[in-house]
């Protein structure tokens, strides 16, 4: 069957995201007899993809490797047999993104939660406190996925003060430098519309813990109850699984919607270099440094301490920026036996640095 044979499915699949790049990289799927189609929803070795004949039912034991990161995904591009009865998903087309975190497993291994993803809304419930150290966490992992993150608060009807909303917003972009921080009320509709127009460019994973108000932001960008809600608890703010699978949806206004579930653990994966977008300000700062290895913890000549001690860096920033650090270079770690070599080489190396100083005060005490 030639390329030209194939009815093109640009129409039918243009709302889902297909566009020029991925026609020409399902190219050599299209003389196989297979279709393209996006993943809708992935559910125990079988997942729906939408085509453009419609949504359809496919296996995919074809797709299912040893690494966990290389298997099929909500928002992956396929190539589907859509002949004879099982269907299968031959393969997926390569990913432009991908939003991986670390599984809380011993095997410390990665999980793909969406692909081919431009927003990733991280939605942060005014219902309780604000976890500035949980926002960071997120943003460092839809930085590191190379999607445009978007902090959305939700539940901005629970703050009727508006000088006091601005102060939590104010709070939010402090620890989001770069990232636009939107309040929005599904209640009332405020800052929907602006949402709506923001996703409206491509594809966003909606990204969140329970109860912050995911499933109901989502309706509310769908213009109908298509997702079920569930009350939080008034005691702690949280909430049950309302969504415990994610899925593509696609929005009246333009682009898709991933809804994800909640997520009680965001572990880091990998993610140094989104650990440094987000705290850039800090990463600038040690530029500055004397030392080009400097740890910002007594170093003299130090960039970073320096703006602690002005006021004009926050301590907890500090506090929070070290924090990921280390745990990415637990988890990379443990499956780079070099980079474990080098930690340890470091690690003697600074021991006996610190010992050679003590037995330097001792002696200097001794005369």
């Amino acid at each position: 069957m030639s390329l030209a044979s194939v009815p093109s499915p640009s129409h039918a699949l243009s709302p889902y995201g297909w566009d020029a790049h991925w026609e020409a990289e399902f190219a050599p799927y299209a003389g196989q007899g297979l279709v393209p189609g996006r993943v809708v929803r992935v559910d125990r070795g079988q997942c729906d993809v939408v085509t453009a004949d419609g949504v359809v039912r496919a296996d995919t034991a074809f797709v299912t490797p040893h690494d966990p990161l290389r298997v099929i995904c909500t928002g992956d591009w396929a190539a589907v047999e859509t002949d004879g009865n099982p269907r299968y998903v031959r393969a997926y087309l390569p990913r432009r993104t991908a939003f991986v975190r670390s599984t809380s497993s011993q095997r410390s291994e990665g999980q793909i939660l969406a692909a081919n993803v431009d927003h990733a809304i991280i939605a942060v419930p005014l219902s309780v406190e604000l976890d500035l150290g949980r926002i960071e966490r997120f943003l460092a992992l839809a930085w590191e996925s190379g999607a445009q993150p978007l902090v959305v608060l939700t539940k901005a009807d629970l703050v009727p003060d508006p000088v006091g909303l601005s102060y939590l917003v104010q709070d939010v972009e402090t620890a989001a430098p770069g990232v636009p921080v939107l309040p929005v009320s599904a209640a009332n509709g405020e800052g929907v519309d602006v949402l709506a127009a923001v996703v409206a460019g491509g594809t966003s994973v909606l990204l969140g813990t329970s109860g912050a108000g995911k499933s109901t932001l989502a309706n509310a960008l769908l213009g109908e109850d298509v997702m079920a809600v569930q009350a939080t608890r008034e005691v702690d703010g949280k909430g049950r699984h309302t969504t415990t699978t994610r899925n593509l949806l696609a929005l009246p206004g333009g682009g898709v919607l991933i809804d994800t579930p909640g997520l009680r653990g965001v572990g880091l994966w990998d993610a140094q270099a989104g650990v440094g977008q987000v705290f850039a300000e800090i990463e600038e700062l040690a530029e500055g440094c004397r030392f080009h290895d400097c740890a910002h913890l007594t170093e003299p000549g130090c960039a970073v301490l320096a703006a602690i001690e002005d006021g004009s860096l926050p301590e907890r920033r500090l506090d929070s920026y070290r924090k990921l650090l280390r745990e990415n270079q637990r988890i990379v770690a443990k499956t780079d036996a070099r980079l474990r070599s080098e930690i340890l080489k470091d690690w003697k190396r600074k021991s006996a640095a610190g010992r050679a100083a003590l037995q330097a005060k001792r002696g200097g005490r001794d005369r």
